[in-house]
C-alpha cells in the first residue's frame, strides 16, 4: 500500500494510526500543502479532489477521504478492530469520530485558513482565534457526548477506536495553535491513553518522514 500524505494534515495522521494500529506496512509518499504540491499535475492524476490523504491499494485502486479509508482498512484487515460489534456502539463511535472529522476539522483546515487571510484580510491573530475557538467549542461537545457513554481508557471502551484516530490529531494540532485543552477530563484522559502506545507515537508528525520545524 502507499499512502499520499503530509505530515500536518490533521486526515493523513487519522489514517497512520489506523495502519499503525493495524501493523500494516505501507510507503510513505509526502505531498507537501503549503508549497501546494496538491495541486501540482502529478498529483491530480492520483486525486481527483487534489486533497490528502490518499491510500493506493494494493490492487491499485486509489481511495481518498480518511473516514472512508480507516473502515475500508477495518473491514479487509479486521484485526484489531477500530469500530465495535454492536451497531448501536459502532453508531456512537461514529458520531465521536464525526464530530472532529465533520464539525470542528473541516471550520480549521489548512484551506479554510488560507482564505481567511488571503481572500478575506484576516490577520494571524484574528485567524488564530478563530481555530481556537471552534477548536474548544467542538471539544466542549466531544466532552460532553464522553460524560454520557460508560467510563472507559479511551474515548469508547478500552481499546482504541475510530474516535481516537479522529481525536488525536485534532488535540496535535490545536496544541499547535495554544487551544484551551482545560476542563475536558475525558477527553485528554483518552489521548493521554493513546499517546501511550506505540502506533500513536509512531504516526505522530514528529515521526514523519517529511517532518519540518
Amino acid at each position: 500500500m502507499k499512502l499520499y500524505n503530509y505530515f500536518r494534515s490533521s486526515a493523513s495522521f487519522r489514517v497512520r494510526i489506523a495502519l499503525e494500529l493495524k501493523g500494516l506496512p505501507y510507503e510513505y509518499v509526502p505531498v507537501h500543502l503549503v508549497k501546494g504540491e496538491h495541486r501540482q499535475p502529478h498529483y491530480s492524476a492520483i486525486s481527483a479532489t487534489q486533497l490528502v490523504p490518499t491510500l493506493v491499494t494494493p490492487s491499485q485502486e486509489r481511495l481518498g477521504q480518511s473516514m472512508a479509508i480507516i473502515e475500508y482498512l477495518d473491514e479487509v484487515y479486521p484485526q484489531p478492530a477500530l469500530l465495535p460489534t454492536d451497531a448501536l456502539a459502532r453508531a456512537q463511535v461514529r458520531a465521536l469520530a464525526q464530530l472532529v472529522a465533520c464539525e470542528i476539522h473541516p471550520l480549521n483546515n489548512l484551506r479554510v485558513l488560507k482564505y481567511l487571510v488571503k481572500e478575506l484580510g484576516v490577520d494571524d491573530d484574528a485567524k488564530n482565534t478563530w481555530y481556537r475557538h471552534w477548536v474548544r467549542t467542538g471539544m466542549e461537545a466531544f466532552e460532553a457526548e464522553l460524560a454520557q457513554l460508560p467510563p472507559s481508557t479511551f474515548c469508547y471502551g478500552d481499546t482504541p477506536t475510530l474516535a481516537d484516530c479522529c481525536l488525536v490529531p485534532q488535540i496535535f494540532n490545536g496544541q499547535r495553535f495554544g487551544c484551551d485543552f482545560s476542563g475536558l477530563p475525558r477527553t485528554m484522559a483518552a489521548f493521554e491513553a493513546c499517546m501511550q502506545l506505540p502506533a500513536f507515537q509512531k504516526a505522530q508528525p514528529s515521526s514523519c518522514p517529511d517532518n519540518e520545524p
